[in-house]
């Protein structure tokens, strides 16, 4: 719920690009520097859109090809472990727009293998643990059964990154530690988020080397 407040807060900005929290992009958080594994996940809190069923799904895998084109990370399955997670979700152009609820759409779970061309994802084997953060007020998981919603969130595309790993059990309820909200910025398949996330590393790393040479 924290998440959607603070993205309703910022649609009246996203006109232009957003990068980051913080427009230079040389003061990125050392454990993205550092990081060695990322999960990539749809937003939980995205609905399907019926017009556009899979953009959610394309948006993720096209996300897991880019990353393991690069090869800093590798790109693994179980956000649990991983030591990034991205979160994806594909803007519909309106504020709010009739969407279906499906808690399954990150319920995927195997393997990811680098090709020539990107990835391959394994077998689906099950639910992805802890997407999503918390139960629902009443101590109860969220209904696993898809259902039809007006959805309130953002216009364009959003792509963000948050710090992982098993010493913190709800990751997503942090705030981003970079984030790209911009129209077509997980345009498939080039995926220009991808492209920016890319730059701002690298000029981080320019950054921290100019530092400590």
């Amino acid at each position: 719920m924290q998440r959607r407040i603070s993205m309703l807060l910022t649609l009246g900005l996203l006109a232009a690009p957003l990068l980051a929290k913080d427009k230079d992009d040389k003061k990125l958080p050392v454990y993205i520097l550092t990081a060695q594994t990322v999960a990539v996940v749809i937003d939980p809190e995205a609905g399907i859109d019926p017009k556009d069923p899979r953009a959610n799904q394309i948006a993720q895998k096209d996300v897991e090809t880019a990353l393991a084109n690069w090869g800093k990370y590798q790109v693994l399955m179980r956000q649990e472990v991983a030591d990034l997670i991205i979160v994806v979700r594909k803007g519909h152009g309106r504020v709010a727009d009739a969407t279906i609820s499906d808690p399954q759409q990150n319920n995927r779970v195997g393997m990811i293998n680098p090709t020539d061309n990107g990835i391959m994802v394994g077998v689906q084997q099950g639910r992805n643990p802890n997407v999503g953060g918390t139960p629902n007020a009443a101590g109860a998981s969220p209904p696993q059964t898809p259902s039809t919603r007006t959805e309130v969130g953002p216009v364009d595309d959003s792509f963000e990154v948050y710090e992982g790993g098993p010493d913190i059990p709800e990751p997503l309820n942090g705030a981003p530690a970079w984030r790209y909200i911009a129209k077509n910025g997980l345009h498939a398949h080039d995926v220009p988020a991808m492209a920016e996330f890319r730059k701002a590393v690298a000029a981080a790393e320019k950054a921290a080397g100019a530092k400590n040479p």
